[in-house]
């Protein structure tokens, strides 16, 4: 018997955008006849480099330092999202709507947050945003990690934080379904657009094996509307690592002007 795992965690709320994904996943798996792994004692890391793996999704920063060339990517997501599309995506950089601050220059000096310092959306693209405007390599007061996307906006909510990098798929999540959580907040500028979040699947994943999944991934998605309507999901595009490549040229553009670090 064939062995896989396999687990959508990148975007697991609000709660129909979990369903929607879990609906989705079952039905791929349907086209691959094994025993599902349980993935729940793993963390990202293992389950991203486990030789077990046939699909999950991954940040794009992570895809290109820890991970690269220990996976195999199989395709990019196009959603039709606010602020995400033709297989973008970018982060919005937010403060609450009632700071006087208004222009991101206004926001030197202030606290800010991030999910997590491997994020490309929540932290190098806040890097690169800002590297033009940091004096002697910093840009914020302090800097805080609050661990996830929801958690930053929470800070923000409640005054624990001044600006936070959220990426544009999960606010329009938010927005859409969870309306509280984004309530009370506003839109300063937007950052550059880079690649939506690749699937990958285990690095021995062969050519034929890997176009393959992307198909049953674009077959299910059309045999279930309700779940593509749900998560703004038109179609999986065809991906590979040298797509991601942009991510690392933010960053190098960011070392160039002198802003390597946020913290």
């Amino acid at each position: 018997m064939t062995y896989h795992l396999a687990e959508l965690l990148m975007y697991v709320a609000p709660e129909p955008i979990r369903q929607a994904n879990e609906r989705w996943l079952t039905r791929i798996l349907e086209r691959f006849p094994s025993n599902r792994l349980d993935a729940s004692n793993l963390s990202l890391t293992d389950l991203w480099l486990n030789p077990h793996l046939l699909l999950t999704q991954t940040c794009g920063y992570p895809l290109m330092t820890a991970l690269r060339g220990q996976v195999r990517v199989i395709g990019r997501p196009r959603y039709e999202l606010p602020d995400s599309s033709a297989g973008n995506h970018c982060s919005l950089l937010l403060s609450r709507a009632d700071d006087p601050r208004r222009t991101l220059p206004d926001f030197r000096d202030s606290r800010g947050v991030i999910n997590g310092e491997d994020s490309n959306s929540g932290m190098n693209l806040l890097r690169h945003r800002l590297a033009p405007l940091h004096r002697d390599g910093q840009f914020f007061a302090r800097v805080a990690i609050s661990g996830s996307h929801r958690e930053s906006l929470r800070w923000l909510r409640e005054d624990h934080a001044d600006l936070a990098a959220i990426d544009s798929v999960t606010f329009a999540y938010l927005a859409q379904h969870a309306r509280e959580e984004v309530a009370g907040l506003r839109v300063v500028t937007r950052s550059a657009f880079s690649p939506t979040l690749p699937y990958i699947s285990a690095a021995g994943t062969s050519d034929e094996q890997a176009e393959h999944l992307l198909n049953v991934m674009n077959q299910t998605l059309n045999e279930l509307p309700d779940v593509a309507e749900i998560l703004g999901l038109k179609e999986v595009l065809p991906a590979s690592e040298s797509d991601y490549q942009v991510i690392l040229d933010y960053q190098q553009e960011a070392e160039v002007l002198g802003y390597s670090r946020l913290l």
